[in-house]
């Protein structure tokens, strides 16, 4: 057969690395040789003797965003081999995760990760129910993460002369040092009379970047998950 679909673009290459690489803008590649973790329901091909193997709610849980009342579970991927991994067609990308650093990411962006990664569930501090109820994880060690994001993300420097000010739906993740609250940008009243509706964002202070997404969650899509 012959065509488009059979061009370099689409086929894919043996791997040339182990571990995790970008197959395309929509999909991530794991060379597995051991271990590794993704979401469920993320894996869309595989070859080689892998096995696939359901977390349980102690890790399933600790992904989680109160606003929904939704978990993210994950599920352990062991053997020698390849899977790729995607989530509705988002643009997918790799955080290199090194020593000393500390990445907060939300749950709904995470794709797949090297186990030698270390997470645990946090609260945003300063944003409770009225700031959506953000659950985060938070990712320390060595290693890669996989995330996804509807679009092209945009990765905003913070400083002390200058913090940011994003939409708690809009928000992928942001870097360690970064204290964050909740900041009202309009008064009921201005609400009232026309206002744009962006009641609360969560502000960041400090030194560092966030990471934003130039989408947000519709309710129509947080029903699906």
């Amino acid at each position: 057969m012959k065509g488009d679909l059979f061009s370099s673009e689409h086929m894919v290459q043996p791997a040339t690395a182990p571990g995790m690489t970008v197959e395309n803008s929509k999909c991530i590649r794991y060379t597995v040789n051991g271990d590794m973790l993704a979401r469920q329901g993320a894996m869309v091909a595989y070859r080689g003797n892998l096995q696939f193997e359901r977390k349980g709610q102690g890790v399933g849980g600790m992904l989680k965003r109160a606003v929904t009342g939704e978990g993210l579970p994950l599920m352990a991927v062991r053997g020698q081999g390849e899977a790729w991994f995607a989530h509705e067609a988002q643009s997918c990308f790799i955080v290199e995760v090194e020593p000393g650093d500390e990445f907060t990411v939300n749950g709904r962006n995470v794709l797949c990760f090297d186990s030698s990664l270390s997470y645990r569930i946090a609260t945003v501090k300063g944003a409770g129910i009225t700031g959506g109820g953000l659950f985060n994880s938070v990712f320390t060690g060595h290693g890669r993460l996989g995330l996804v994001c509807d679009g092209s993300p945009l990765v905003i420097p913070v400083s002390p002369e200058y913090p940011v000010y994003v939409d708690t739906d809009a928000v992928v993740g942001w870097s360690a040092g970064l204290s964050t609250s909740l900041h009202r940008s309009q008064s009921i009243g201005s609400m009232l009379r026309g206002g744009s509706g962006e009641a609360v964002q969560l502000h960041l202070q400090g030194q560092g970047f966030v990471v934003v997404r130039p989408s947000e969650v519709t309710p129509q899509k947080t029903q699906q998950h």
